[in-house]
Parts: C-alpha cells; sequence; structure tokens
C-alpha cells in the first residue's frame, strides 16, 4: 500500500532552513521559503542568476562549498535538491535522524520523512495536491489546471471574503448572525468539470478490458 502521508502545514516563519543545490529546483524552493518567512541558507559550490541575486541582496545566505554535517545546525528543515545522488540522500536521511530535523530529496521519497506537495497559489488561497510519490508529473498538471480555474476574480472574491470577516466581526455582536452572513457569502460557490484522460490510459484500459 502506498504511503499517502499526513497532510499538514509547517509554521517556518523565522526559522532556519537549508537549500542543498543552486540550479532552477534549489531557486523555486528558496523563493517558497522566503514567501513564508523562513531563514534561508543555500549551500552549493555555485548558484543560478535568481539564488545570485537573492544572496547579493541579502536576502539568503550563501555558503559557497559542497554540503558539510555542521550545515545542519540549527537547522528545521533541509531541502536536498541534488538528483542523480541516492548515497548523498540516504546519508542526510541518517544525519536527519541524528539531528532532528526535517528532510526531503527530490526525487526520493524513500529517502525523505515528508513530502513536498505541489501547490496551487492564487492570492491568500494555499492548495496542496499530492499523489503520494506515485506521479510527481500528474501532480504538476493538477497544479496548472487548478491555477487556471482559480483566476483572478477568484482572487479577488477572497479578499472579499476577509474583508466580509473582519467587519462581521467587529460590528456584528450575535454569534448565530455572524456565522449566518459568512455562510450566505459562500453559498452558491462550487467547482464544476470534466476529467479528461490521455491516450496512453484510455489504450491501456481498452486492453484491459478486453
Amino acid at each position: 500500500m502506498n504511503n499517502a502521508g499526513f497532510q499538514i502545514s509547517l509554521d517556518l516563519y523565522g526559522r532556519l532552513c537549508v537549500v542543498i543545490g543552486g540550479e532552477d529546483e534549489a531557486a523555486h524552493k528558496a523563493s517558497l521559503l522566503l514567501d513564508v518567512g523562513a531563514k534561508v541558507t543555500v549551500v552549493n559550490p555555485t548558484l543560478n542568476v535568481e539564488l545570485r541575486k537573492l544572496a547579493a541582496a541579502g536576502k539568503v545566505l550563501h555558503r559557497g562549498r559542497r554540503f558539510r554535517s555542521t550545515d545542519t545546525q540549527g537547522a528545521f528543515v533541509v531541502l536536498n535538491t541534488l538528483p542523480d545522488d541516492p548515497e548523498f540522500a540516504k546519508a542526510l536521511r541518517a544525519l536527519s535522524e541524528e539531528e532532528r530535523f526535517l528532510v526531503w530529496s527530490i526525487d526520493q521519497p524513500e529517502l525523505s520523512n515528508f513530502m513536498m506537495p505541489a501547490l496551487v497559489r492564487r492570492g491568500s488561497l494555499r492548495m496542496a495536491i499530492s499523489t503520494g510519490g506515485l506521479s510527481p508529473a500528474l501532480a504538476g498538471t493538477l497544479r496548472r489546471n487548478s491555477e487556471e480555474i482559480f483566476d483572478e476574480e477568484f482572487e479577488k472574491y477572497l479578499d472579499w471574503l476577509g474583508g466580509l470577516r473582519k467587519d462581521v466581526q467587529a460590528n456584528e455582536p450575535s454569534v448565530e448572525k455572524r456565522r449566518e452572513r459568512l455562510k450566505a457569502a459562500v453559498e452558491g460557490f462550487r467547482l464544476t468539470g470534466t476529467v479528461e484522460y490521455p491516450a496512453a490510459w484510455l489504450t491501456h484500459k481498452a486492453s484491459a478490458d478486453s
């Protein structure tokens, strides 16, 4: 049975997080961490353009060398974006047990102690999509499809809901009436649609059914 994990959100504000690597995936992960207020250290001999800009602006600390075990001291989360190095990922996983930090290694869920779902971001909306490691490619496709559904109007609608909630809490003394107004503001909202499957699956299904 595939382990789909237990979905949570981590409060990383002000916490030290280490990103290992210096290419696009590392830059993406560093940006996500900065967005939630984490203190980010990037460990890699070289950095891509985006990471160099972040380092020059003082937004991330760059250690311009290969990873050392001491880099994890005080870290809450370590993100390993170096692909095709299972021995390093294995050693990092063992170190996480000794030093008590969370570790994620790209494309190696068996050597990670948490998973990173595909994240839909639209305004204040955060919606995580996970396939339990079975198909990261499908999770990414679902994320892109979802971002098309949750458009700019949805972002404005969500902001309006936030303002309405503050107004109701400040000006409506009745708890029951507060609930009624906030419930009425989302009544009628629903997602509709269909799933279109790729030719590879339809061919497989037809062969299996025959």
